[in-house]
């Protein structure tokens, strides 16, 4: 499934992402964020989780 994007990481392509867990697993009330050029990810709801842009 790929590796997560880490929280507070910028210069990703702007656009939507949704909180995944450790190994790019769908987590039950997963976040959903839209960001824009040379914004960072958010921290997620739990530590170990991550970003994968949907």
């Amino acid at each position: 499934m790929g590796k997560p994007i880490k929280p507070g990481t910028d210069n990703k392509p702007a656009g939507t992402y949704v909180e995944v867990g450790s190994h790019g697993d769908r987590v039950s009330n997963a976040r959903e964020v839209k960001i824009d050029p040379g914004d960072k990810l958010p921290p997620t709801q739990e530590k170990g989780h991550g970003w994968k842009k949907k």
